[in-house]
C-alpha cells in the first residue's frame, strides 16, 4: 500500500470519527430539544450523518481492496430536500405557536460548532488532496456541511427571533420605506 493510500485511508477514519460524533450528538440532542421543529432538523441531520458514515465506509473500502479512490460513494444519497422541507414546514404550520427554551438554543450552538469542526476538517484535507475522486468527495460533503451549518444557524434564528425569521424568509419589502 503506497504512503498516499495510506494517507488516505487515515483521513477517512479521522473523518468516520468526526461523523460518528456529529451522529452521537444529533442522537442525544434529539431528546433534550424540546421544540418539535427543532427535533425534526436534528432527525434530519442525524440522517444525513449517516449518509456521511457510509460514503465513507464504501470510500474506505474501495481504497483497501483496490489502492484506488472510487466513485461508488456517489450512489449513497441522502434525502435531497429534507432540510428545506423543514423550514417550508415552520413557515406552513408553526408561524404563531413558537417556543423555545434555553436548552434547545444551547443544543443548536453545539451543533454549529460540530458543523464548523467538520467543516475546517474537510477543508484541510481538500487542500491536500491529489486525486480527483477525493477532491470530488471532498467538495461534495464539505458543501453538506456548509449547508447544516447555516441549517442550524437558521433554526436557531427561527427560535431566538421568529419574526425577524419571518421576515428575512417571506422576503417583505417596507412600502414607502
Amino acid at each position: 500500500m503506497s504512503d498516499r493510500v495510506k494517507r488516505d485511508i487515515s483521513m477517512l477514519e479521522a473523518a468516520l470519527k468526526l461523523e460518528e460524533k456529529g451522529r452521537a450528538y444529533y442522537k442525544k440532542a434529539i431528546n433534550e430539544v424540546r421544540n418539535k421543529l427543532g427535533k425534526e432538523m436534528l432527525r434530519t441531520l442525524l440522517s444525513e450523518e449517516l449518509v456521511h458514515m457510509d460514503r465513507i465506509r464504501k470510500i474506505s473500502s474501495s481504497l483497501m481492496s483496490t489502492n484506488a479512490w472510487s466513485d461508488e460513494w456517489r450512489s449513497i444519497n441522502g434525502e435531497k430536500n429534507a432540510i428545506n422541507a423543514v423550514f417550508k414546514k415552520m413557515v406552513k404550520e408553526h408561524r404563531q405557536s413558537i417556543k423555545a427554551n434555553t436548552s434547545d438554543i444551547d443544543a443548536l450552538e453545539l451543533g454549529i460548532d460540530l458543523e464548523l469542526e467538520s467543516i475546517r476538517f474537510y477543508e484541510e484535507h481538500l487542500q491536500q488532496a491529489t486525486d480527483k475522486l477525493e477532491k470530488a468527495f471532498l467538495s461534495q460533503i464539505i458543501d453538506e456541511e456548509k449547508l447544516h451549518h447555516s441549517s442550524l444557524e437558521d433554526m436557531k434564528l427561527y427560535l431566538k427571533d421568529p419574526q425577524t425569521w419571518f421576515t428575512e424568509h417571506e422576503h417583505h419589502t417596507l412600502d414607502g420605506a
